[in-house]
């Protein structure tokens, strides 16, 4: 439907909704700016106030009547105080959800010695994660499964059931803990992946109808970086001017996102059942092979303790931490967990007798 053959209500909502947005977003911009200690990133926001609160009196007037009066929304209003408590930093994806801009700031130093990006490649490569991150996600996936199977099973061993039934939770367990993980990981992961789609779908309209402001937004905040302003403008155009970049680069430095590490679902989801299910088979492997209830309680507490100790090994690699504690640490919290759910489940065991 075209602009002209839009109806008036339909038009003058649109043109409300347009004008609300630029000028919530000026009042967050200024909340920022008020939050913010460092003066760079101060005069980033500010300026993007003054830009919000310019774009909002064009949309206001072209509505009839004139503008409303503002009042920020709940959501904001929350945003804002968390803002205050935690800090701009720490609530950066509320306010990315909100569709501010700039906030790839606290993704990168911003000091003078800064190098700044000249290509596409360079702008991506500040918003890319440290490598290992899925095997980081994979041990502790393990860890989790190993864990919760293993103090499950020992607690129905302690109530002295047959083994059969000790199987039985065992496998019960890791269905119900990897299917949680899998339907949450994915839940996760979708939810996550629509408010990037979102907000790079807003961007792509915005650099279709304002390019040349978008490419100012973009200059600051280089800027904000330590740039000198005629440089950070001469940058961005260079870096804008190219469609089929300059979606990617608004959305990496503007949104602070990486368009081609939006992450799959599906994947996470499966990712996420495969290292669950492996943790927890191992503690419940003695009764698949069929193990009495001693013997197979026994070798599943060995068995968990050692691969717990090379979980903490191989957590070391992540935490920078002393390889040997982290190995003890982690047999220690299984030797409370499991000693715990033992003793539980041989009391339980008792009182039902």
């Amino acid at each position: 439907m075209t602009e002209a053959t839009k109806s008036t209500p339909a038009r003058a909502a649109e043109l409300r909704s347009s004008w609300f947005h630029e000028v919530e977003s000026a009042w967050l911009y200024r909340q920022l700016a008020t939050a913010e200690d460092e003066p760079r990133k101060r005069q980033l926001f500010t300026a993007l106030a003054t830009a919000a609160e310019d774009q909002a009196k064009t949309w206001a007037g072209q509505l009839a009547g004139g503008a409303p009066r503002f009042v920020p929304s709940v959501r904001a209003r929350l945003v804002a105080r968390l803002m205050v408590w935690l800090g701009p930093r720490r609530v950066r994806t509320a306010l990315i959800a909100l569709k501010l801009r700039g906030l790839s700031v606290y993704n990168a130093p911003s000091s003078a010695g800064h190098a700044m990006p000249t290509t596409v490649e360079d702008v991506g490569r500040s918003h890319r994660g440290v490598g290992g991150g899925n095997l980081r996600a994979a041990v502790f996936g393990v860890n989790d499964g190993l864990l919760s199977n293993a103090s499950l099973i020992l607690g129905v061993a302690g109530a002295g059931v047959d083994a059969r039934y000790v199987l039985t939770s065992g496998v019960a367990g890791l269905l119900a803990g990897a299917l949680s993980m899998a339907a949450g990981e994915y839940v996760s992961v979708r939810s996550q992946r629509e408010m990037y789609e979102y907000q790079i779908a807003l961007e792509r309209e915005e650099l279709d109808e304002y390019p040349e402001e978008e490419a100012e937004e973009l200059a600051l905040i280089y800027a904000a970086r330590g740039m000198e302003i005629a440089a950070a403008r001469a940058m961005a155009h260079t870096l804008i001017k190219d469609p089929k970049h300059a979606l990617d680069v608004l959305a990496r430095e503007e949104l602070g996102l990486n368009p081609d590490d939006l992450g799959s679902p599906w994947g996470a989801a499966m990712f996420s059942f495969v290292s669950f299910a492996a943790g927890a088979l191992l503690p419940l492997s003695p009764f698949i092979a069929g193990a009495a209830l001693a013997t197979g309680t026994a070798l599943s507490a060995a068995l968990t303790l050692v691969a717990l100790f090379g979980i903490g090994l191989a957590l070391s690699l992540f935490t920078g931490r002393n390889a040997l504690r982290g190995g003890v640490r982690m047999m220690g919290i299984g030797l409370l967990a499991g000693g715990a759910t033992f003793l539980i489940g041989r009391a339980l065991g008792a009182a039902m007798a």
